[in-house]
C-alpha cells in the first residue's frame, strides 16, 4: 500500500485527507464511535497547528517538525513479530508483552487476548468490533478536549492501538509492557490510540516504552486514555527512548473515580522533540495520584512536560516531582497547572520541579502554576534552576575523587530521587543503568565510570553519603 501523504503536514492536507479517506477510517466504528470521530473533525475545522505565538506553545516551536515530508499509510507497512523487533534486555523482568509497529498492533498469535480471569488486552481496533458497548463506553470520555488540536486530530485519524482492560477486583498477574516501535525507511507520519481501563477494586502494572529502530525521522501523535475505577490501583511508566529525528507528541488523559490510586512515572531519555501532555481529572473523593517525571537532554534535544493536575472532587491528594538535567544545547520546559475547584475541599497538592544546567547554552522555562478557587487546602509548588552544587563537590573532592567522578556523583544522586520510585525491582535496575550511561553523554559502558552499572558480573560499589550531595 502506497503512503497517501508524501509531503509536510498542514491541517488543510489533514482535513483533505479526512473527506477522501472517511470510510477507511471508520471501517470499525460503531455508529457512536463514527459520531465522535465525525465531532473532531468537525473541531478541527476551527482549530490550527500551534505556534509560539499561543501561550501553552509559547517554548515549544513545530515548525520544523511540521515542515518536513512524511509518508502516512491508512494499513500496517507490513506484518511482523514485535518480539523480532524489539528485543527487552531487561534481566529476568517478567511481563506480558503487547506492541505496536509503525502505529499498528502486531501480533503473532492472536490480535485480542482474553484470559481466564476476565483481562482482555490487544487491538483496539479489534476490541471495537468484539466488544462495542464496552469500548463505547469509555471511548473519548477522557479525551474530549476540543480545543486541543493534536487529540482532535489523533480523534479523527485512529484506526488502531492498545487496549487493554481489568475487571473489577482482578490484580493483573505479572506487569504488562506496551512497546511502540517505528521502525521505517521514509520519515513517517503515525497516529495510534491506547485505550486503558483498570475496573473497581483492581490493580495493573503498566510499562508502556517508546522506542525507534533506525536514525529515519518520524511523528508520531499518541493519545491514550486511562480510567480507574473506585479503589483501583496503576502503577505506570512511561519510557521515552526515540531518535534525534522524530518527534513525539504524547497526550495521555487520566480519569481517577473515588478512592484509586495513580502512580506515574515519565523517564525521558532521549528524543528530538518530546511533548508530553499529562491531564489527571480526580472524578471523585478521596483519590491519590502521584506524577514522577525524569529527563535528561542533550545535544539540540528539546523536551516539554505539560502537566495538568484537576482537583475536581474533595479530599485528593496529588504529588508532581519532575526532575531535569541539561546539557549542550539541549532545551526543557514544564509547565505544571494545579486546579483546585470550588468543591474540592480537604485537597492536598504539592508540585516541584528541579533542574540542572550544565552548560551556558542549556535553558529550562520552568512554569509551576496553581489555580485555586477554595480556601480549605494545603497546596504548593517550588521550582529551582541551577548547576552542580559547588560545596558538594568540594566534599567528595576532598576525599580523593576525581572531578569527573564527582559530577557524575551528583548528577545520578539527583536524579535517583526520581528513579527510586520504581516499584518493579528490575525494571528499576535497568533504567538506574541506562541513566548512569546517559549521563556520560550516549548509552554505552564506560570502563572508567565510577558508578560501575550492574551488567559486569561483580559490580564495584562506591559508597558516598547521599545526604551530602
Amino acid at each position: 500500500m502506497d503512503p497517501i501523504l508524501e509531503n509536510s503536514i498542514t491541517l488543510e492536507r489533514m482535513l483533505a485527507l479526512y473527506e477522501a479517506n472517511r470510510q477507511v477510517l471508520s471501517a470499525d466504528d460503531t455508529p457512536i464511535l463514527s459520531g465522535i470521530r465525525e465531532n473532531a473533525f468537525i473541531s478541527l475545522g476551527k482549530l490550527r497547528f500551534p505556534d509560539t505565538k499561543m501561550e501553552a506553545w509559547r517554548h515549544t516551536d513545530l515548525k520544523e517538525s511540521l515542515g518536513r515530508g512524511y509518508d502516512y499509510y491508512l494499513h500496517p507497512t507490513k506484518e511482523t513479530d514485535i518480539q523480532k523487533v524489539f528485543r527487552c534486555n531487561i534481566p529476568h523482568l517478567d511481563t506480558a508483552i503487547i506492541g505496536q509497529l509503525n502505529g499498528w498492533y502486531v501480533s503473532k498469535d492472536v490480535p485480542l487476548m482474553e484470559l481466564g480471569n476476565g483481562i482482555i488486552m490487544g487491538s483496539l481496533a479489534e476490541a471495537k468490533k468484539k466488544y462495542p458497548a464496552l469500548i463505547e463506553k469509555y471511548y473519548g470520555q477522557a479525551a474530549h478536549d476540543t480545543e486541543e488540536v493534536f487529540t482532535a486530530l489523533n480523534t479523527a485519524f485512529e484506526q488502531d492501538g492498545v487496549f487493554i482492560y481489568v475487571p473489577a477486583g482482578v490484580k493483573s498477574p505479572k506487569p504488562v509492557q506496551m512497546i511502540n516501535v517505528i521502525q521505517h525507511p521514509e520519515n513517517i507520519f503515525l497516529q495510534s490510540r491506547n485505550l486503558i481501563v483498570v475496573g473497581d477494586d483492581a490493580q495493573l502494572s503498566l510499562v508502556h516504552c517508546d522506542d525507534s529502530y533506525n536514525h529515519q525521522g518520524s511523528f508520531s501523535n499518541i493519545v491514550t486514555e486511562v480510567f480507574l475505577g473506585r479503589n483501583a490501583y496503576l502503577d505506570h511508566y512511561k519510557l521515552q527512548n526515540i531518535n534525534n529525528n522524530s518527534t513525539l507528541i504524547s497526550s495521555i488523559y487520566f480519569k481517577i473515580e473515588s478512592a484509586a490510586n495513580l502512580e506515574s512515572h515519565y523517564l525521558s531519555l532521549n528524543g528530538g522533540l518530546l511533548r508530553n501532555n499529562i491531564r489527571a481529572l480526580f472524578n471523585g473523593p478521596h483519590g491519590n495520584a502521584n506524577l514522577y517525571g525524569l529527563y535528561l537532554m542533550d545535544r539540540k534535544q528539546h523536551i516539554d512536560n505539560h502537566v495538568v493536575v484537576d482537583h475536581a472532587s474533595p479530599e485528593c491528594t496529588s504529588n508532581e516531582i519532575f526532575k531535569g538535567i541539561l546539557d549542550e544545547n539541549a532545551r526543557g520546559v514544564f509547565n505544571g497547572h494545579v486546579l483546585v475547584r470550588r468543591n474540592a475541599a480537604k485537597t492536598d497538592a504539592r508540585q516541584t520541579n528541579k533542574n540542572i544546567l550544565l552548560t551556558d547554552n542549556a535553558r529550562i522555562n520552568s512554569e509551576p502554576f496553581l489555580e485555586i478557587y477554595h480556601d480549605d487546602v494545603k497546596c504548593s509548588h517550588g521550582s529551582t534552576t541551577g548547576q552542580l552544587d559547588t560545596e558538594a563537590m568540594f566534599y567528595l573532592r576532598q576525599r580523593g575523587i576525581s572531578e569527573e567522578s564527582a559530577r557524575m556523583l551528583l548528577m545520578f544522586a539527583f536524579a535517583d530521587e526520581v528513579v527510586a520510585k520504581i516499584a518493579i525491582p528490575q525494571l528499576r535496575q535497568r533504567i538506574e543503568d541506562m541513566v548512569k550511561k546517559r549521563l556520560q553523554g550516549e548509552l554505552r559502558i564506560c570502563e572508567q565510570c565510577v558508578l560501575h552499572c550492574s551488567t559486569p558480573e561483580k559490580p564495584l560499589e562506591f559508597r558516598v553519603d547521599v545526604s551530602k550531595i
